[in-house]
Parts: C-alpha cells; sequence; structure tokens
C-alpha cells in the first residue's frame, strides 16, 4: 500500500476515534475542564511556556512569527475556524502528506498537542519578554 494511501487510512481511523471523543465523553471533559479550569492532560506551566517557544519559533518558521502564514497557512483563530481542535491536533501529530507539515507525533504527545490546537483556536499566547 503506497505510503499516503497508508497515511490517509491512519488519519481517518485517528479522526473517527476523535469524533467518537465528541459525544457524552467530549461533553464531560468540557463540563470537567470548565468547572476546574484546565484540561485533562494539560501541561504544566513549565511545559506550556516551552510549547509557546516551540510555536512561536520552530512552527513560525513556515507560518510566519505572527502565525499569519508564510509557506504554510495562517494559524489564527479565523482561519482555523473551520476545523474543530481535534482536526487541527490530528494534523499537529500526523502532519499533511504531501506538503511541508512534518508529524510531531514523537516530539509532542496528545495531550500537548491538543493544548496546542486549544491555544490557535483561542489566539496563541505571545512569548513573555525576555530581561
Amino acid at each position: 500500500m503506497p505510503i499516503s494511501r497508508a497515511w490517509s487510512s491512519g488519519f481517518s481511523r485517528v479522526r473517527s476515534e476523535l469524533r467518537l471523543c465528541r459525544g457524552v465523553r467530549g461533553l464531560l471533559l468540557c463540563a470537567v475542564a470548565g468547572a476546574t479550569g484546565a484540561m485533562a492532560g494539560m501541561p504544566d506551566t513549565t511545559r506550556q511556556a516551552a510549547l509557546v517557544h516551540m510555536v512561536r519559533e520552530d512552527c513560525g518558521s513556515c507560518h510566519g512569527l505572527t502565525l499569519r502564514g508564510g509557506l504554510g497557512p495562517s494559524l489564527l483563530p479565523v482561519s482555523l475556524q473551520r476545523l474543530t481542535a481535534e482536526d487541527v491536533a490530528a494534523v499537529i501529530l500526523h502532519g499533511r502528506p504531501g506538503t511541508p507539515m512534518p508529524p510531531f507525533l514523537g516530539i509532542l504527545d496528545a495531550d500537548e498537542a491538543h493544548w496546542i490546537a486549544h491555544q490557535l483556536r483561542q489566539g496563541f499566547p505571545q512569548e513573555p519578554a525576555r530581561p
């Protein structure tokens, strides 16, 4: 089976599994996250700072340092509104075959990819100013 077809079927399976999580479990997760102010598996503040730096620097090298687009598309909330956070996380983890977008699975775990996806959809935080 060609790599692109294998990847496509794997991506479809991941998307199907993510859709199942949107049901009752997803609703429960959102309720718990809203009540506690945190997402399940949310990275600690030190890791969040590292993820913000990675997105601003590494992802910014293709998507633009302001995330407005460059070689890659814009990552601003208005540009991502047609995608769910789960869709964005799947692209982060598995990349996009036939494009320069690489997979970050192995560099990021699923919780980190979901945290980044949620942040991108809300407006990604700036890095704190360095002294």
